[in-house]
């Protein structure tokens, strides 16, 4: 048996997805940047996706902007408010994705920014009453805090961050790539200045995704060259993966009760026979419902014999899933997010992310797999 449970990583192309990608590849193949009728076609279906994106999330059109994926949109919502909207300090969490990680302590290392981490519990949930402290008196400060994290799945209540933010006049960024497509984003309801999305998340193409800027935003591109997303981000766009991502996102929206109750049941499932299955198997992050990001479930287990090896031995029996510990061989290597909740670094941990597609029958056989790979080192 072939189980991919690594859907946090990226997602198996949709059927239909793949039908209006090449139906647009066969039938729109000009420039949108033309004037000409073949340009202006390819320009009429880029602009179709962005009504459809921007309808889902009650947002203006004018406010979606296509890019290379979530990685650019966070580099162009962090770099560009700090040039552009008086930005002198930014609050952030040790467990955000490299995207803004890295380039957060970028913009520190120039000068740009006192950059600031707000602090966490034992399992990993933002502390929303220190976020309040690190605000109070602080200039104009841009808050980065992402909505699901994609290795242990805690959810942020991104609307009371949103809250604390409008009360201090803060800037608030929020990474929604794990959730982008899984929960229904009201931006209508949302005092939230950027967030972001990528398609290769919920069964859409790799190399496209967008960033929304609230329109009361005024930002400059992060890459120059061209008068393409309105002057906002130069290149000629990625046509078929635009169409692809709006397409990718409505068929999300049509079955996302569905899915999530069928994708919530294997998590719960999986968690109750590994605890039957292994001894002293703990989870990493939160594992309620409520607060926990239902496609990821962050596994560590006792069996420390193992933990250099049990990605490779899971690959060799036909899984595919990700992790780690949060050291390696005593080393300063491995998940930043696991070292940030102070987890045991000779434990190892796994990450298990599902989709629809996935079965309890796969369930099955990755738990007894795991259990024979730990008794199998005793």
């Amino acid at each position: 048996m072939q189980v991919y449970f690594d859907n946090a990583a990226t997602t198996p192309l949709e059927p239909e997805v793949i039908g209006v990608m090449t139906a647009a590849m066969r039938e729109n193949f000009g420039n949108p940047s033309s004037i000409h009728t073949h340009g202006r076609q390819v320009k009429t279906i880029i602009e179709k996706a962005r009504r459809m994106i921007a309808g889902l999330l009650k947002a203006s059109p004018s406010e979606i902007f296509f890019t290379s994926g979530g990685t650019e949109a966070d580099n162009m919502a962090i770099v560009r408010s700090i040039i552009d909207l008086g930005i002198t300090h930014a609050v952030t969490s040790p467990i955000e994705h490299h995207a803004v990680l890295h380039t957060l302590e970028e913009q520190e290392k120039r000068g740009l920014i006192n950059l600031s981490y707000v602090r966490l519990d034992e399992r990993g949930n933002i502390d929303l009453d220190h976020l309040q402290e690190l605000l109070e008196n602080s200039p104009r400060t841009f808050v980065s805090l992402m909505h699901a994290n994609n290795e242990i799945g805690n959810l942020t209540d991104i609307k009371k961050v949103s809250e604390i933010c409008q009360e201090h006049n803060a800037v608030f960024h929020s990474d929604t790539v794990q959730t982008m497509g899984h929960y229904r984003h009201d931006l209508s309801d949302l005092h939230i200045d950027f967030i972001t999305g990528a398609a290769h998340k919920f069964h859409g193409p790799k190399g496209v995704g967008f960033l929304y800027v609230n329109g009361r935003n005024k930002i400059q591109p992060l890459i120059y060259g061209g008068a393409q997303e309105r002057n906002m981000r130069g290149g000629t766009e990625n046509v078929y993966g635009i169409v692809g991502l709006a397409k990718a996102l409505e068929l999300c929206y049509e079955g996302m009760d569905v899915h999530q109750q069928h994708i919530q049941g294997l998590k719960d499932y999986m968690r109750t026979e590994l605890q039957q299955a292994i001894p002293d198997v703990r989870f990493n992050g939160n594992v309620h419902a409520n607060d926990s990001l239902y496609t990821v479930l962050s596994v560590s287990l006792p069996c420390t014999e193992i933990a250099d090896m049990l990605l490779f031995s899971l690959d060799i029996a036909g899984i595919s899933a990700s992790g780690g510990s949060a050291c390696s061989s005593g080393s300063e290597i491995g998940s930043h997010v696991l070292r940030a909740l102070s987890s045991d670094s000779l434990r190892p941990s796994v990450r298990f992310s599902f989709s629809k597609y996935n079965t309890k029958e796969e369930v099955d056989f990755v738990v007894k797999t795991v259990k024979d790979l730990c008794e199998s080192h005793k």
